[in-house]
């Protein structure tokens, strides 16, 4: 096995809390709650909802989070709970490489810690590892042109946080990453636009092998030596740059260069969104007063411009149906991009006055920067136009905490009472001091709204 591997492994199973800088500690309380948020709303979709139904039983060490609370095994309840996460599309990313390290790494460790009643730091502790993990794994891997990210490098780094939560040396971290390796996914990009609900299972998937794996492990099962670099270099991927694994390991921290969400769509299209949200409050039009919306964009995100997408799911990759939304509900909340939006007559109008090129300079500059101009025009013949470098979101134009707390409250707000929310809010700001993640968790059971 290469040293790179041993090197990560042994950087997640001894480095401590104490050993993050105050920053990045805050950073990932942070990023842990926005999770915890999308996942509760995502458990209302209606095939989430009929899933939990059918594989809960009420008894188990592990939360499935929704309305019911109920409890499950560690392993239905990580996969259940990731599910959920990826559902809404909602979920925090990695800047500079395609990753949605916390919605795979995050319901594993809640299961096992929640079922190994752990303390909140030792918590935070492994979620964190696990992310870096997750993250240094996708920077040096190079995807097949076509797939997806879901259950893919993320799903190495959930074997490692899940090896963390159990307790694990370095020895058994990288035998249950590389064990992992064997379970990988090869999900595609083109279920998202075909609106598969499927690909949001091959999220889940990574979850569930975080808890999988150091059983595995505990198991006495052996993995290749060199099964991680086969398996991203040359099976389920096209290439893995080894020698870049641990590349300032301890020093870079790439939980603190993710981005987040506040429109409820597929994260390429945001840059041309946010163009499209200057250019609204300039000429300040009504959806039947435009004539056409011009978007040139980078390739990647110009090649969602179906403008009938064919469901809820399909809908989150459409830029022209999100830019429709946008224009007549000024919003792409989660509760602007609903269902209801695809029945929408003056939606469905404005989508087909959408049209979105490929600009190659812009694709020159990805990932550095993910750009997008956006011109409307109006049926009397004003028009505006505003360019974007990158999306909202990130490390270097981030959002305000308030923003962060709003969407929390309101999707968190579908599974809890009001009394609820203000209690999970009160969890995950003093994590640090909780004993028992068990304890804390259960406390929210009588705060559940009905109808689960």
């Amino acid at each position: 096995m290469g040293q790179a591997i041993e090197r990560l492994a042994q950087f997640v199973a001894s480095t401590r809390w104490d050993d993050v800088p105050a920053e990045v500690r805050e950073h990932c309380k942070l990023v842990l709650y926005d999770t915890f948020g999308v996942m509760l709303a995502g458990s209302e979709r209606p095939e989430v909802r009929a899933l939990i139904g059918a594989w809960t039983e009420g008894s188990g060490a592990a939360t499935v989070f929704g309305r019911g609370w109920r409890q499950s095994d560690v392993r239905t309840a990580a996969l259940l709970n990731g599910i959920s996460g990826r559902a809404i599309e909602l979920c925090e990313g990695q800047r500079y490489y395609s990753g949605q390290a916390a919605v795979q790494v995050l319901p594993g460790v809640l299961a096992l810690g929640e079922a190994r009643a752990v303390s909140g730091t030792e918590l935070l502790c492994s979620f964190l590892l696990g992310y870096e993990a997750a993250a240094r794994f996708c920077s040096v891997f190079t995807p097949r042109p076509l797939a997806h990210q879901n259950g893919q490098a993320c799903m190495l780094g959930a074997a490692a946080a899940g090896a963390r939560v159990s307790g694990f040396d370095a020895n058994a971290t990288s035998r249950a990453m590389r064990i992992a390796a064997t379970l990988l996914l090869t999900p595609s990009y083109t279920n998202a636009v075909a609106g598969a609900t499927a690909l949001n299972v091959a999220g889940g998937m990574s979850s569930c092998v975080g808890v999988a794996a150091p059983d595995l492990t505990k198991a006495g099962f052996e993995a290749q030596p060199d099964a991680i670099e086969e398996a991203l270099g040359q099976m389920v991927g096209a290439g893995f740059d080894a020698d870049r694994l641990v590349d300032d390991v301890g020093a870079r921290w790439d939980i603190a260069r993710n981005y987040f969400r506040l429109y409820a769509c597929c994260n390429p299209i945001h840059p041309a969104l946010d163009a499209l949200q200057a250019v609204l409050a300039q000429l300040q039009p009504e959806a039947s007063q435009i004539e056409r919306i011009d978007i040139a964009t980078y390739r990647f995100a110009s090649v969602m411009r179906n403008p009938d997408p064919p469901n809820f799911f399909a809908s989150k990759y459409s830029l022209p149906h999100a830019a429709a939304v946008l224009v007549v509900r000024r919003s792409l909340s989660h509760a602007a991009l609903d269902d209801s939006a695809l029945d929408s007559p003056d939606i469905a109008a404005l989508r087909r006055r959408v049209h979105v090129i490929e600009d190659p300079a812009m694709t020159a500059f990805v990932p550095r920067d993910r750009p997008a101009q956006v011109t409307v025009t109006l049926k009397d013949g004003r028009h505006a136009t505003h360019a974007r470098q990158s999306h909202r979101g990130d490390f270097m134009q981030p959002f305000a905490r308030s923003e962060l707390d709003s969407k929390f409250r309101a999707l968190s707000a579908e599974v809890l009472t009001d009394e609820g929310v203000a209690r999970a809010e009160a969890i995950f700001a003093q994590l640090e001091g909780i004993d028992d993640i068990r304890s804390a968790l259960a406390t929210l059971r009588s705060h559940v709204r009905s109808g689960g």
